[in-house]
């Protein structure tokens, strides 16, 4: 659709009485009262998310690190048996910010070996912590990775918000505060000066 056609059906409408503008005031009043309060979760959501994009480089730098440190052991993996690292419990934190929950990862909890390991190859017991270190790394970068879509998601819309509020609303409902009163004062002055005429032809015809 065209952009002008768009800004046409969106355009505010009201009628031109006392009672449109009042609630187009109080309209005007909400929105300027919620602006500083909008800009504030935006910024604090801006911050949230510049630091949360710093601490996943870093958790996937570790994670391919720790990636690297399991794959020396070439085809050893092959005689792994995957039991021996299974993930037995995440434990996560709810937090919220700016009005937003989310869960951060506080750790992974794996299970303990259900096989002997006097049964296992002799490099396994040092496979195993890297292993477990990989998983919790990939682990890690999903919750953050996770976190920052949703608090970018969350800093977006409050952008949009924001910019829907200062840039389109606000000056829309001043310019209808404007129109109104100015329809208001001219109605009222047409009436004075009609009163005036008929005051003058009263006198006249009193006279």
């Amino acid at each position: 659709m065209d952009d002008q056609i768009l800004a046409q059906l969106m355009a505010l409408r009201f009628q031109y009485n006392k009672i449109a503008l009042q609630e187009l005031e109080r309209g005007l009043k909400i929105r300027k009262a919620a602006v500083p309060t909008l800009q504030a979760k935006e910024a604090a959501l801006r911050l949230e998310v510049k630091r949360l994009h710093q601490a996943l480089a870093l958790a996937e730098e570790g994670y391919q690190q720790a990636l690297t440190e399991a794959r020396r052991a070439g085809e050893l993996w092959e005689e792994f048996d995957p039991r021996l690292v299974r993930v037995h419990e995440i434990h996560t934190r709810w937090e919220k910010l700016a009005g937003v929950r989310f869960q951060v990862l506080e750790s992974v909890q794996f299970a303990n070996h259900p096989v002997a390991m006097i049964h296992q190859p002799l490099w396994v017991p040092e496979g195993i912590p890297l292993l477990q270190n990989a998983i919790e790394g990939h682990i890690r970068v999903e919750y953050l990775r996770r976190q920052a879509d949703l608090l970018e998601y969350e800093r977006k819309k409050t952008t949009q918000k924001l910019n829907l509020y200062e840039k389109v609303q606000i000056p829309e409902f001043e310019d209808g505060i404007r129109r109104i009163k100015r329809f208001l004062e001219d109605e009222e002055n047409l009436a004075k000066a009609a009163q005036k005429i008929v005051k003058k032809r009263k006198e006249a015809l009193q006279s």
